[in-house]
């Protein structure tokens, strides 16, 4: 939630998530509508993707610049901006990889940031010094390194990497004056670094068992002694938030005591676990600022996200009046008296804010959507359910195309988020309002098995991928076409990742349902994606195992339920996209499926981009992919 947040586990589903997560994560603030009697104009995809997405956001020592990730450049850099507001200047200029801004150093202009190579995930963490010089801070090849937090008084910062082991994250402390390391604890379990105290005596560790199951560890720094803090015996989800300033408690989640996550905290001393806050929805996570002044938590309430805030004392403080949309990414300067966010909704990606508490004053310091567009022009989004085949009730997020009625009726596509376990979002997408102003409705499914709705809900697709999960989806199709304004005959399914796997599953196990199939980076044969799993994913593995199959043990069920092996159903149209450098669904992935389903002599449009990983890294890549996207659906989809 702010710079010098110490979460550094890797998330339990990104492995398959990142995709289909994506476009729902690059938000906006939301402007009002207003009645239009003009017909909506269609915009090109060079002028969505002339919008600018921003994430990330540091404040430096004197408090007047605000650091942030910025792709205006055509992928992401590292930016800053004035706090009483201006252009932005870039500090980074990359032009092949990806470079995300951390923050600015405690006691000097510094940053960090991380950069990987043409989308492999090989992150590497690197600071420009003051006079602009870049220097890799974690060298070497096939290694994977990540910013892990601050000490508070700047002195120095603390770095996970798996150097010595690709499967597990060392945790290395550096000066921040000469860069010299130190290691701080050798990593041989796969437990995942999640917090770590200010006095630098406690660590924080996740340790998944499923990925609906999984424990909180302590670790002794000084008595080189781990603890485990969350012993329950019903499957249930922990995870370490942060500890305390004084450094005498750890914040984290669970939802062991009913079917949303909580915060609860645990007393190193006395070990007596109390309960902190409560929704009824998961509460994501909680974060104490710098000066540990205000502590923040995220709610995730029905698709959208909630901010609370707090003093130091547990009373709410009251957040600024906006003009539209859901806060994000709250961040305090040391001094506490200033505070960054980004306001998102559905209508236009994030833009970065500044909050004066002395004043009172808020102020804008971004405007990112292509002023070419007119937001009245887009759409937003609505939270809907349907039941599905069983009578479980399936939440999702819909795009209705303005100027759909009975008597013009509209074709739809049916979009499948990433995991298994992720979650559709409301939220702008350059994608997804890109096809709605070309006339498409847009379902956003949230399956069985996604979260954000309760475990019982999450846990309700394990081991069965390809079945029920895609019997929701196509309930989806049933419940678009029943709404009286979208033709029955012309609906698709699209996905990323996960995603992309139950577009192919749809194809292949439900051939009659959609029209036509766009994979974006997906699996196909699930043996060869879980024996391909990148080392660095070790501590995982077993969890992915446990929900998916096992590749030895569970290869019969693994091959009945992956479209690979059952590619000759296929008769529909599809369409395929794969970046050459995935580390999470190799290309062999895509390769295959293309050729296995061409043989049916059924039309198939690959598309490979050379310089991306799993997802799009680059505008240009992802305006060609979202061009052909269109192009590829009005070509089936369009009378």
């Amino acid at each position: 939630m702010h710079q010098n947040r110490r979460a550094v586990s890797l998330s339990l589903f990104s492995m398959l998530a990142g995709v289909g997560l994506a476009p729902m994560q690059a938000l906006a603030q939301a402007v009002p509508a207003k009645p239009r009697a003009r017909a909506v104009k269609r915009y090109t995809i060079e002028q969505f993707m002339a919008t600018t997405s921003l994430t990330g956001a540091s404040f430096s020592k004197d408090e007047k610049q605000i650091l942030f990730s910025s792709n205006e450049s055509g992928i992401f850099n590292a930016y800053t901006v004035p706090v009483g507001g201006g252009k932005p200047r870039a500090l980074t200029a990359s032009k092949t990889d990806t470079t995300y801004a951390v923050g600015y150093f405690y006691n000097d202009d510094r940053i960090l940031f991380t950069r990987d190579g043409g989308g492999d995930e090989q992150n590497h963490l690197y600071v420009r010094e003051l006079d602009g010089k870049e220097r890799d801070l974690t060298p070497g090849d096939k290694l994977k390194a990540s910013f892990a937090g601050w000490k508070p008084d700047g002195s120095g910062f603390y770095v996970v990497t798996n150097e010595r082991d690709p499967k597990f994250f060392d945790l290395y402390l550096y000066d921040a004056a000469t860069y010299a390391r130190t290691v701080v604890y050798k990593n041989d379990s796969g437990m995942n670094v999640s917090a770590i105290s200010r006095d630098g005596n406690w660590l924080a560790f996740n340790k998944p068992a499923t990925t609906s199951d999984s424990d909180v560890y302590i670790y002794n720094v000084q008595a080189r002694e781990m603890k485990h803090i969350t012993p329950h015996k019903e499957p249930a989800s922990h995870a370490a938030a942060d500890f305390d300033p004084a450094s005498k408690r750890l914040l984290f989640t669970s939802n062991a005591q009913g079917e949303f996550a909580r915060i609860n905290s645990y007393d190193l001393a006395s070990g007596d676990v109390k309960e902190v806050e409560k929704a009824d929805w998961d509460l994501l996570g909680t974060d104490y600022s710098r000066n540990g002044r205000h502590r923040v938590s995220l709610v995730n309430r029905d698709g959208s996200i909630e901010v609370r805030l707090y003093d130091e004392a547990g009373n709410p403080v009251a957040l600024p009046k906006l003009p539209g949309g859901e806060m994000r990414q709250v961040t305090f300067s040391e001094s506490g008296k200033l505070m960054a966010f980004y306001l998102n909704g559905d209508r236009s990606p994030n833009n970065l804010y500044v909050h004066d508490f002395r004043s009172g004053k808020t102020s804008q310091l971004t405007r990112s959507l292509n002023p070419e567009i007119d937001p009245n022009d887009l759409v937003e989004a609505e939270v809907v359910r349907f039941k599905s085949f069983d009578g479980m009730v399936i939440p999702s997020i819909y795009y209705r195309p303005k100027g759909a009625s009975p008597t013009a009726k509209v074709p739809a596509v049916v979009l499948v988020h990433g995991g298994p376990g992720g979650q559709t979002m409301r939220g702008y997408s350059a994608r997804i309002q890109y096809l709605v102003n070309h006339g498409y409705a847009v379902l956003g499914i949230n399956n069985r098995g996604s979260s954000g709705y309760g475990k019982t809900f999450f846990r309700a697709d394990d081991r069965k991928h390809g079945l029920e999960p895609l019997w929701d989806c196509v309930e989806a199709k049933t419940w678009l076409a029943s709404q009286g304004y979208i033709d029955p005959e012309r609906i698709g399914i699209m996905g990323g990742s996960y995603g992309g796997y139950m577009t192919l599953a749809a194809l292949a196990f439900r051939p009659e349902a959609f029209k036509v199939g766009i994979d974006i980076f997906g699996v196909s044969n699930w043996v060869r994606t879980l024996e391909s799993i990148p080392p660095y994913w070790e501590a995982q593995r077993k969890a992915l195992y446990d929900e998916i199959g096992d590749p030895v043990k569970d290869k019969e069920f693994l091959v009945a339920t992956s479209p690979l092996f059952h590619a000759h159903h296929i008769r529909k149209p599809l369409m395929v996209i794969q970046g050459a450098n995935d580390p999470r669904v190799i290309k062999a992935e895509s390769d295959e499926i293309v050729e296995a389903v061409r043989k049916n002599k059924v039309e198939v449009e690959y598309i490979v981009f050379d310089d991306e990983g799993h997802g799009f890294s680059k505008k240009k890549n992802a305006a060609a992919a979202d061009a052909k996207i269109l192009a590829f659906l009005d070509k089936h989809l369009k009378r």
